[in-house]
């Protein structure tokens, strides 16, 4: 005698639960990602408008080291007359 295996079947009765539970989890998913796009969104219109700071700022933090390169120079002629005239 050669009996058939059962055949894999889903039963059709879904419980209420089951279906709010499914339903909940997937507007809350819909819902952080709109609220991640927003945040993204908000983040790459900052990032822009920081782009001309960012570039006036390294300019001006290479101009403070040309000025202190300067006054370094000042100061090392400035000490070299006085070693010169004998303090």
């Amino acid at each position: 005698m050669s009996e058939t295996p059962p055949r894999f079947a889903l039963d059709r009765h879904v419980p209420l639960g089951l279906v709010l539970a499914v339903v909940l989890q997937a507007s809350a998913v819909l819902l952080w990602a709109g609220r991640a796009a927003a945040r993204i969104d908000e983040l790459s219109q900052r990032l822009d408008r920081q782009g001309p700071v960012a570039e006036r700022l390294a300019r001006l933090e290479e101009q403070a080291a040309g000025a202190r390169a300067s006054l370094d120079r000042i100061e090392a002629k400035l000490d070299r007359l006085e070693d010169a005239h004998g303090r």
